[in-house]
C-alpha cells in the first residue's frame, strides 16, 4: 500500500541521512518515479524533505524530524532487533513485513538506545546459513501469494481449499481446517484438520490455495508446540515408515535430506563424516534412497537393510564382472584355441572373470 510505503520511505531517510532517488527506489522495490511522486507526496503533506543537487545529492529529512517509541529499554530493543533477524519470517511470507517493522522501531527509538541496541544487535547472529563445517541450510523455495492466503486463514479461523502436491502422487485439491503454522529448520509447514483427523501439510508442496468464506472447525485456541510434538511422534512411529541411522559424506548430506521424510537427529564424527537418524516413507524407499549414494554412505542400522544394499551390491559386481557382450551380436567361440564349438578358451586373458 502506498501509505506503508511513504512511511518506508520517511524512514529510510531517517536512517541513512541522505539517499538518491535509485538507492530509494532499490530499498523500496518500485521504479524512480514513483520515488519522486512519493517525495512530492510528502512534501505537499508537510514533511520536510528536500533535495540536495551535485554529485553526492539526493534526498534527506529536516533534522530532529523523528518520533520517540517510549517505555522500551536497552534489552528490550535488542531483544526486538535480534528476533528480527530470524529468518522464520521468511518461510511465512512475512520477510517484508518484518524488515519494514524494524526500520520503524529503530527509527522510532530514542537517540542513545537507537545507536546502542544497533550496534550491539552487530554481534548478535541468529541461525546463520551455514554452520562450522560449511553445512548450507537451505531454505524452501514457497510462492509468496500460497503463503499469504495460507496465513490470512489460518489467522482468520477460516476454511482453506490448497491444491496440494503429496509425495509420489498426482496434485489434487483439499479442503481443511488450518490450525496453526510451523517453521523447523527452514521448513514450513500447515498443521490442519480434514476429515475429523490431524493432517500436517509442508508449504513447498502446496501449489494453490483459497480461503472459504466459512468458519474453520478448529478449537478457539490452541498449544502449538504441543500439537507439533504430537504429530512429530505419530510421524516417527505410524505406518510403514522406516528409521535408518546413516554416515554420509558432508558434500552428500542435502541430498540424503531431500530424499528422505525427515531428520530426527545428527551429529558429526571424529572423521568429518555426517551420523544421520532419518525416516522414510517405507523400506523401498530407504533402499532405493541410501542406494543412490553408493560409498558416499553407510548405513549402521537396521541390519536387514544393511544385508539388502550388501546382496543387491554382491549381484550388481557378479554382473559387471562377466565379460562385456555386445547386446545384438552373441559371442562367438574362439575355435582357434579350443576344438569345442560351445566352450570359449579358459585360458584367453579376455574371457576370465575378474
Amino acid at each position: 500500500m502506498r501509505a506503508d510505503r511513504l512511511v518506508s520511505l520517511v524512514l529510510l531517510l531517517r536512517r541513512h541521512g541522505r539517499m538518491t532517488a535509485d538507492a530509494l527506489a532499490r530499498e523500496l522495490e518500485v521504479s524512480t518515479r514513483t520515488v519522486l511522486r512519493d517525495i512530492e507526496a510528502l512534501s505537499v503533506a508537510g514533511v520536510p524533505v528536500y533535495a540536495e543537487r551535485g554529485r553526492h545529492g539526493g534526498f534527506a529529512l529536516l533534522p530532529d524530524f523523528q518520533t520517540t517509541l517510549t517505555g522500551l529499554n536497552h534489552d528490550e530493543a535488542l531483544a526486538l532487533l535480534v528476533a528480527g533477524s530470524r529468518r522464520g519470517a521468511q518461510v511465512f511470507g512475512l520477510g517484508s513485513a518484518l524488515a519494514s517493522a524494524m526500520l520503524k522501531v529503530v527509527d522510532a527509538l530514542p537517540e542513545n538506545l537507537r545507536d546502542d541496541a544497533a550496534g550491539a544487535a552487530q554481534r548478535l547472529l541468529v541461525d546463520p546459513e551455514t554452520d562450522l563445517l560449511s553445512r548450507r541450510v537451505a531454505p524452501e523455495e514457497l510462492s509468496d501469494a500460497v503463503v499469504a492466503e495460507v496465513r490470512r486463514a489460518v489467522l482468520a479461523g477460516h476454511r482453506l481449499r490448497i491444491r496440494y502436491e503429496a509425495v509420489g502422487q498426482a496434485p489434487k485439491w483439499r479442503t481443511v481446517d488450518p490450525i496453526g503454522l510451523v517453521t523447523v529448520r527452514e521448513q514450513g509447514y500447515l498443521l490442519a484438520r480434514r476429515a475429523d483427523e490431524d493432517r500436517t501439510y509442508r508449504l513447498s508442496r502446496v501449489l494453490a490455495a483459497e480461503e472459504l468464506d466459512e468458519p474453520a472447525r478448529r478449537p478457539d485456541t490452541v498449544d502449538l508446540d504441543r500439537a507439533w510434538q504430537e504429530r512429530n511422534a505419530r510421524f516417527r512411529t505410524g505406518g510403514d515408515k522406516v528409521a535408518v541411522l546413516v554416515r554420509v559424506k558432508p558434500s552428500r548430506r542435502e541430498h540424503l535430506v531431500g530424499t528422505a521424510l525427515a531428520v530426527c537427529a545428527e551429529e558429526t564424527d571424529a572423521d568429518g563424516w555426517m551420523r544421520l537418524n532419518v525416516i522414510f516413507q517405507d523400506s523401498r524407499h530407504a533402499e532405493w534412497a541410501l542406494w543412490q549414494h553408493a560409498v558416499d554412505a553407510e548405513v549402521l542400522a537396521p541390519q536387514w537393510l544393511r544385508t539388502t544394499l550388501h546382496e543387491r551390491a554382491v549381484t550388481i559386481a557378479a554382473r559387471y564382472a562377466r565379460p562385456d557382450t555386445p547386446p545384438h551380436r552373441p559371442a562367438r567361440p574362439d575355435r582357434s584355441r579350443d576344438g569345442d564349438r560351445g566352450t570359449p578358451d579358459r585360458t584367453d586373458p579376455a574371457r576370465v572373470s575378474g
